[in-house]
């Protein structure tokens, strides 16, 4: 599959509640590809923060997405004394690392292409805050 050079550029703001929280967007982005018209092609997900990232995973039960926060509160712990960080946010910027800033789905039938159960989280770990999503819609030749 090759693409069309170009393509469409659409970005939004997402506003967090919480210090650490995943919040469903997957609404928003599939109202860019439908607003962008491509039938068929990619589309690449980026949040352009280091503290904040973007996931595809369950959305079925409201307790993956806690249960992936707790899994990584464990593995990396807000306030750890030995972090470096002057800003008190090394945790953030270490998740951000682990989950990373984008994620590409594929458009078919003018349709983001997800599993059943699979939603577009983005990612919030040194909220609240009002952060920006840039989608990039490239279409398929």
């Amino acid at each position: 599959m090759s693409f069309r050079k170009g393509g469409t550029m659409k970005s939004f703001t997402v506003k967090s509640d919480e210090r650490v929280e995943m919040i469903d967007i997957t609404a928003r982005i599939r109202a860019a590809v439908k607003e962008s018209r491509v039938r068929n092609g990619i589309c690449y997900v980026f949040v352009p923060h280091t503290t904040a990232a973007v996931t595809v995973n369950e959305n079925a039960d409201p307790a993956v997405p806690r249960d992936i926060l707790m899994g990584l509160s464990k593995i990396v712990p807000f306030g750890d004394p030995q972090y470096r960080h002057m800003e008190g946010n090394s945790d953030a910027h270490i998740k951000t690392s682990l989950v990373g800033s984008s994620e590409m789905v594929i458009i078919e039938n003018g349709g983001l292409v997800l599993g059943t159960w699979q939603s577009v989280f983005f990612c919030e770990f040194d909220g609240p805050r009002t952060r920006k999503v840039l989608v990039k819609i490239l279409p398929a030749e």
